[in-house]
């Protein structure tokens, strides 16, 4: 009967396992479309709207309509970068082209840039590639860091760090906000999102807080 519920409970944590993944790629696949669909049609939409203002530019000369001109020339160029920073997020082509520590160093130069947080990243491993699943993984998990730490923590420091040590890559990120209950937070989708993430490459992740003592969150796993 033992030997019945161990090999039940094995199939249910491999059914578990695939089903996550399943998950998982359906969301990078619509992501995929996503970026792909922004960048087809609405960006050159956009593009078509911008040449036409310039067009316009040249060919008016009342004065009344400069400014409005001017205006919406502006808006559109807003608009046009807005669309760029969203495909960034969504397909970050530089995780594609130069892989998962020059991402998440840009990562953590866009989010200093954009919020009032000061963010200190270290790396202490080769400039590397990996499997693709694990990059994308540990990407995605950083972005999320990075959101829950802006949302929720009114941190002003965020420290991330990505090091080797021995046969294990270690990511840590760590914040000097106002923290929380763990036992109360790991009810929420947030946490359980974090740690099917880091299963599904075979990773081990930590997190550690307490009201008014900031957090850490430390996800390590093996590389060859």
């Amino acid at each position: 009967m033992i030997k019945n519920q161990v090999e039940l409970r094995a199939l249910h944590d491999a059914r578990q396992s695939d089903l996550m993944a399943a998950v998982f790629e359906t969301q990078e696949s619509e992501r995929k479309r996503l970026a792909e669909d922004l960048h087809d049609s609405v960006g050159q939409v956009l593009s078509a709207i911008k040449l036409n203002l310039h067009r316009l530019d040249k060919n008016c000369t009342t004065d009344a309509t400069q400014p409005l001109l001017a205006d919406t020339r502006r808006l559109t160029d807003e608009c046009i970068q807005e669309i760029r920073n969203i495909i960034h997020n969504v397909l970050p082509p530089v995780l594609t082209d130069y892989g998962l520590l020059v991402a998440v160093e840009a990562l953590a130069g866009k989010v200093e840039q954009t919020t009032h947080i000061k963010v200190k990243f270290s790396k202490n491993m080769p400039d590397q590639r990996f499997p693709q699943e694990i990059e994308l993984t540990l990407y995605r998990i950083a972005q999320e860091l990075f959101g829950n730490a802006i949302k929720h923590s009114d941190a002003s420091v965020i420290h991330l760090s990505i090091n080797r040590e021995g046969n294990f890559m270690v990511m840590e990120f760590k914040d000097n906000g106002i923290g929380f209950n763990l036992p109360e937070v790991k009810r929420g989708f947030g946490i359980k999102n974090l740690e099917s993430r880091v299963q599904l490459i075979n990773g081990e992740i930590n997190i550690y807080s307490k009201p008014l003592s900031g957090s850490l969150t430390t996800i390590k796993l093996k590389i060859v």
